[in-house]
């Protein structure tokens, strides 16, 4: 199970922002940086940071930084 804190350090990596602090109800539209092909890159490294693989649908039904946490916390078990 990982916690809020690691999947941000993640977000930090990706969006190249140390500041970026990142609750269960972020959304796309809360980060300026975050468009489909940086979506396309935070699941990337996601799965790369965490060792899983999401299914196309899993990633077409993440709302929220909530959604992706509660799939990983499954993948992980």
């Amino acid at each position: 199970m990982i916690n809020i804190d690691a999947l941000n350090e993640v977000f930090k990596m990706v969006f190249d922002n140390p500041h970026i602090q990142i609750a269960p109800e972020t959304t796309a539209d809360d980060i300026d940086e975050w468009d489909s092909l940086s979506h396309v890159l935070l699941i990337s490294a996601i799965e790369e940071s965490f060792n899983i693989e999401f299914s196309q649908q899993e990633v077409m039904l993440f709302d929220c930084v909530g959604d992706m946490l509660d799939s990983v916390n499954r993948k992980l078990g």
